[in-house]
């Protein structure tokens, strides 16, 4: 049996957001959050556009990408197998996490979410200078491969470099895997919840 082409970290471009709204929509496909985001054509175009902004417009926002050199994707380009969206600016500094919520979108729903996610951010870094893990999913077919691992550790590595903590909302099933770079559960036990708050430095 041979084996695997490592697979490639490189920063990405403006030409992988179709790519990189594709992998979104195929990794997070729970209940809870297609509830949220649901898999529209306008929700799709919105998350696209989001993205787009965010590349264009704010600097301090840095998408990284594992690509498999082996494997093209069905418009030809080598393949994104997972990504990660590293946030190196404070919440104050940022501004607004998300654009406008899409029509097709329970703004409600989604205010209170992650409202609740941005509460649990300062709750637990408070004013400490630290970088933001916003985003990372990898596609089912390339799990432990270390795609995964590799997008945390480029912002951990950067982290350690400047001298600055780092943070990110965990799933249940991500804390291990943050776990081992360092990062350390901030839940608290008696507030029940999908999500965990995790801090590293």
């Amino acid at each position: 049996m041979s084996t695997p082409t490592p697979l490639v970290l490189e920063l990405a471009t403006i030409e992988d957001l179709p790519a990189i709204t594709e992998l979104w929509f195929t990794v997070f496909n729970d209940p809870g959050m297609r509830h949220l985001i649901p898999n529209t054509p306008g929700a799709r175009d919105w998350f696209t556009a989001a993205n787009h902004t965010d590349m264009l417009t704010k600097p301090y926002q840095k998408y990284v990408k594992v690509i498999d050199p082996d494997t093209k994707d069905a418009q030809g380009q080598t393949r994104i197998v997972a990504y990660a969206k590293w946030d190196l600016a404070m919440p104050d500094e940022r501004g607004a996490r998300f654009p406008p919520w899409h029509g097709d979108m329970p703004g409600q729903d989604c205010d209170d979410f992650f409202g609740g996610l941005e509460k649990n951010r300062r709750h637990v870094m408070g004013d400490k200078k630290h970088y933001y893990l916003d985003m990372l999913g990898t596609h089912p077919d390339y799990r432990c491969r270390g795609a995964a691992s590799s997008l945390v550790r480029w912002g951990c590595e950067l982290a350690d470099r400047e001298g600055v903590a780092a943070y990110i909302d965990a799933s249940k099933a991500g804390v291990p895997l943050y776990a081992k770079h360092g990062f350390v559960d901030r839940s608290d036990p008696a507030v029940p919840s999908e999500v965990a708050p995790m801090a590293r430095g």
